[in-house]
């Protein structure tokens, strides 16, 4: 089956200033490679034979670094925004899109099977897919709760809170197209919330594997750390 990706690269990463002053996040580094080749390699090595990069922000350093990317073994073109999208609104962009397609953001470091994932999509027919993973946020200070006249009620010390968030990868139908506003800033949250609102069905898929989002720079310094030791997991040598 063809498989067809779309890589969400058009952010201006302004969580890693200053260092997406100088080049666009998903060409920052890690290891040898920018997070974004990392994730094209994975996407060639999971049988995805095409995929559109949507571009905005310096978007001619992205188009630069992958001229001559036949050495992937896959067919990579660019879909460029002409004003800010959001990460769903530049889905609008690009006219030939297939049945079913992968979407994901160009800053994540994750050991995920894109295969797998597309494939459990397509195989259930579902309409929008998200991948997720639960992940633990630490508050560093007591916590008190108290009722309306100011009386305590519940004291925790330095709790800790899990989430299940999206890893910022998606399998979509094209029936979600019709959902999205041509020439407006529109983002995964508003799909997702016209999706809800809708009563159509968004299936969850939760990861328990290796994911990091590379937009903050404690996450940045915690991916460079880490993938050369578990370079063979992310790249499969």
């Amino acid at each position: 089956m063809s498989k067809r990706a779309v890589i969400l690269a058009g952010g201006q990463g302004a969580r890693l200033k200053p260092y997406t002053v100088v080049l666009p996040k998903p060409l920052m580094p890690i290891g040898e490679f920018p997070i974004l080749e990392v994730i094209v390699r994975q996407l060639a090595r999971n049988g995805f034979d095409r995929v559109t990069i949507a571009v905005n922000h310096q978007a001619e350093l992205i188009r630069a670094f992958f001229n001559g990317a036949a050495r992937w073994d896959l067919e990579i073109d660019f879909s460029k925004e002409h004003k800010p999208l959001s990460t769903i609104g530049p889905l609008r962009l690009i006219p030939d899109l297939p049945e079913d397609f992968l979407v994901m953001n160009g800053d994540i470091l994750t050991d995920l099977d894109l295969a797998e994932l597309f494939d459990f999509h397509v195989r259930n027919k579902n309409l929008f897919t998200v991948s997720s993973k639960i992940r633990e946020q630490n508050i560093d200070y007591g916590v008190l709760e108290s009722d309306g006249e100011g009386k305590l009620r519940d004291f925790k010390e330095k709790p800790t809170h899990r989430y299940e968030v999206s890893m910022g990868v998606y399998v979509a139908n094209r029936r979600v197209l019709d959902l999205i506003p041509e020439d407006r800033s529109y983002g995964v949250n508003d799909l997702l919330l016209d999706l809800i609102a809708a009563r159509l069905p968004v299936q969850v898929r939760r990861y328990e594997g290796y994911w990091l989002d590379i937009g903050r720079p404690d996450d940045y310094a915690q991916a460079i750390e880490e993938f050369d030791q578990m370079r063979a997991r992310f790249l499969g040598e």
